[in-house]
């Protein structure tokens, strides 16, 4: 399925739930969120529905996000379910890791291939700060657990932020080496409630590449693993693992964007930084076929911009949570 730029869509994200359980500071104001009617949100069936209609129409890829995916019960019955679907040959989870090592044998079997966790920082004190009471402990049981039962590429998602966590670039670069996990280091995005506090902490990819080459040597260009996220991909001599800058800001990705967003509330929405959304719910819930619902798909598809519109922190978007960054 191609857009009106000719870029190919096949990887659909979807968002299964707005809640979370951890309030971090650049993504959710601290006494939460007004909760969705569960009306609203679509069911696992609606969700496999739409995945149905999307592979008619090239979609090879899912991931499922938050919110934060695995505080919404039965999560392994949507992954069995899409599972089964053949068209569907890569089916990934980005979780926050807290509830991830008591369910990840039951994801693997269920159907799961892969998974990302979110780990801001290696420091106790400050992970339980930036997550608003986070246990590092349970994140760090959980990429043991992923390593161990072989979802591979594990991959950590890190948000660098000026004055917070710059300190620990090295160290968490250094987990390349120490084992085979796949480090992304991610630009502050302007998507959030605290840009008040982000002002002035956002560190461009590339001041982040340069402080790791100096420290620990040159950093080799690679091929990226497996998945077909914006980051670039390099290796460090030795290390069993890779080091990933995406660079959200300083460098629009956008020529290469390949991604439809499916929120929890069925709005299918063409770009993370757009307000463009169309409803999929009142078709699915009014009986649509699985060609009408693809229609749908590919009209979303259609309205993608060819760039994002984001310049830097202070841009007033939707909440990340509310879209399944």
């Amino acid at each position: 399925m191609k857009d009106k730029y000719s870029r190919e869509i096949d990887y659909l994200r979807i968002s299964v739930t707005d809640r979370c359980n951890l309030r971090c500071i650049y993504c959710m104001p601290e006494k939460g969120i007004d909760t969705v009617p569960h009306k609203d949100v679509l069911s696992f069936e609606e969700i496999a529905r739409v995945v149905q209609a999307s592979a008619l129409v090239g979609v090879k890829k899912i991931r499922l996000t938050g919110g934060e995916p695995l505080i919404r019960k039965g999560i392994s019955l949507l992954i069995s379910k899409i599972k089964l679907m053949p068209e569907i040959d890569d089916l990934a989870l980005t979780t926050n890791g807290t509830n991830f090592a008591e369910q990840a044998e039951k994801l693997k079997h269920a159907g799961l291939k892969r998974v990302n966790f979110s780990l801001d920082s290696l420091q106790k004190d400050r992970f339980q700060y930036i997550t608003r009471g986070g246990n590092l402990n349970k994140v760090l049981e959980a990429i043991e657990a992923a390593l161990l039962l072989d979802l591979k590429p594990v991959k950590i998602n890190t948000v660098l932020i000026r004055g917070f966590n710059d300190d620990e670039i090295i160290q968490i670069a250094n987990l390349s080496i120490e084992k085979p996990l796949h480090i992304r280091f991610i630009e502050l995005m302007p998507i959030g409630t605290s840009q008040a506090w982000a002002s002035g902490r956002f560190i461009p990819a590339q001041e982040v590449k340069d402080i790791i080459e100096i420290n620990l040597g040159r950093l080799e260009k690679i091929q990226k693993p497996k998945g077909n996220g914006p980051a670039h991909y390099y290796r460090l001599n030795g290390a069993s693992g890779t080091i990933g800058f995406i660079p959200a800001i300083s460098e629009h990705f956008c020529r290469n964007c390949n991604r439809l967003r499916l929120t929890s509330t069925g709005g299918l929405r063409p770009c993370l930084y757009s307000e463009d959304e169309i409803d999929i719910r009142t078709a699915l819930r009014g009986g649509a076929s699985l060609k009408e619902l693809s229609e749908i798909i590919v009209s979303s598809v259609q309205n993608k911009p060819i760039r994002h519109s984001a310049t830097g922190p202070g841009d007033d978007r939707s909440m990340m949570y509310q879209i399944g960054g």
